[in-house]
């Protein structure tokens, strides 16, 4: 099987396809608004529901496991009746969770509320199973299609946290949380309206299901390269998420002022955005593998970096260089999993990768603390981030030469 596909498929030569991509990205940037309200609002609603700081993270950490998990069963879901029906699910739990938590009385019930309804329910709908179907419309530009949709994240990682803080500062957290419920209510249910149409390619895969059920991906049984691609999800995510969860404290511990920490932050979502367009048209070149591997040595060079980077030029231009690195990852598993796998599986198969990479992220975020609590210094954590770096790059490697062993 060649690992790029340049057989388009029905309908990508006409407009719907772009306006279908559109929607999508304009959903994925919309949802986020109620992970990175989170992030905003933990150090009030803290206060408010009179908790420490470390419970307080459990919203955020509930919002990332709950949001993995849901999007296999979305993913499932998505397969077998279409990417519309998870997606008004999202559609009407992002924002339920969010005025739920508005109207928490109680911090287990502001944790539920955002666990399960925005994060089981909401983001999970509107992620995992949105990039798979995107795939599905398109083949000779599916990299960069996807590439887009899911640098919605990244969008709304710049473009909600300022919006969310200046609105808390003015109004109350409860009060911002129900403003966004309202306007994710308001823009994403009317866009859900144009992922109606089925792609014909999905449904020419599940009338033809039980031929496609033989396949062996790479000569490997199915479940065992799904698991390769989860466990290669979950080494980059940890080892992607030490950097990004930490940077403000590791730059406050050289000495630097926090601020400093946050421009490099935003840096790094800033040059993830040109990163994930560009690995999009990379990957629609030489494959999703490819891609991959090349954003995974990357990755593993920058953190290495990180290592010998004490002057803030250096932390900045290593920053710059993390955030070109890393960006293009993520989207390369779906690219994978589109190229390796039958289209009617798309999403619960995603699905699966995505909760292994929001694993990672989580996973990532607390292995890096535990050790700076161990050590009394990051230097541990950059290593131990490098450790999984490699574990995804040494998996990558040995699909990528099953790959040119099948095609030689």
């Amino acid at each position: 099987m060649s690992e790029t596909d340049h057989t388009a498929p029905a309908g990508e030569t006409s407009v719907y396809p772009v306006v279908r991509l559109v929607a999508a990205l304009v959903l994925v940037t919309v949802g986020g608004a109620a992970m990175y309200a989170v992030i905003v609002a933990l150090k009030p609603a803290s206060l408010e529901f009179g908790v420490s700081r470390g419970v307080a993270s459990l919203p955020y950490m509930m919002f990332m496991a709950t949001a993995g998990v849901g999007g296999v069963v979305m993913g499932r879901l998505a397969d077998r009746f279409g990417v519309l029906v998870p997606v008004l699910i999202g559609c009407v739990g992002l924002p339920a969770g969010m005025a739920g938590a508005a109207f928490a009385e109680e911090f287990w019930q502001f944790v539920a509320a955002l666990g399960v309804l925005s994060g089981m329910l909401g983001t999970s709908a509107v992620f995992a199973p949105v990039a798979a179907d995107i795939s599905l419309w398109f083949t000779r530009r599916r990299g960069l299609a996807v590439a887009i949709v899911v640098t919605g994240t990244y969008f709304a990682g710049a473009l909600w946290p300022p919006i969310v803080q200046v609105s808390l500062d003015a109004r109350g957290w409860r009060e911002t949380f129900i403003i966004i419920a309202i306007v994710m209510a308001c823009v994403m249910l009317p866009l859900a309206a144009v992922l109606r149409r089925k792609p014909a390619v999905l449904t020419a895969a599940q009338q033809a299901r039980a031929a496609l059920g033989a396949t062996r991906p790479l000569g490997l049984a199915p479940g065992t390269l799904q698991c390769l691609v989860c466990v290669a999800g979950l080494g980059c995510c940890t080892a992607m998420a030490m950097p990004q969860v930490h940077i403000v404290a590791h730059v406050s511990d050289l000495g630097y002022a926090a601020q400093r920490g946050a421009e490099m932050l935003s840096l790094m979502l800033g040059t993830g955005i040109v990163s994930r367009i560009g690995s999009g048209f990379i990957s629609d070149r030489i494959g999703g593998l490819r891609t991959l591997l090349l954003g995974s040595v990357l990755q593993a060079l920058a953190l290495a970096a990180f290592l010998g980077a004490d002057t803030l030029t250096l932390l900045y231009v290593v920053s710059a260089a993390f955030g070109l690195s890393q960006g293009g990852i993520v989207p390369s598993y779906t690219i994978i999993i589109r190229t390796y796998f039958p289209a009617h599986e798309a999403g619960r198969r995603v699905g699966w990768a995505m909760l292994f990479t929001f694993a990672g992220m989580a996973l990532g975020g607390w292995m890096a603390g535990a050790l700076y609590d161990a050590t009394g210094s990051y230097t541990a954590s950059f290593v131990n981030a490098i450790a999984f770096n490699v574990l995804n790059a040494a998996i990558v490697i040995y699909l990528t030469r099953r790959h040119r062993a099948l095609v030689a």
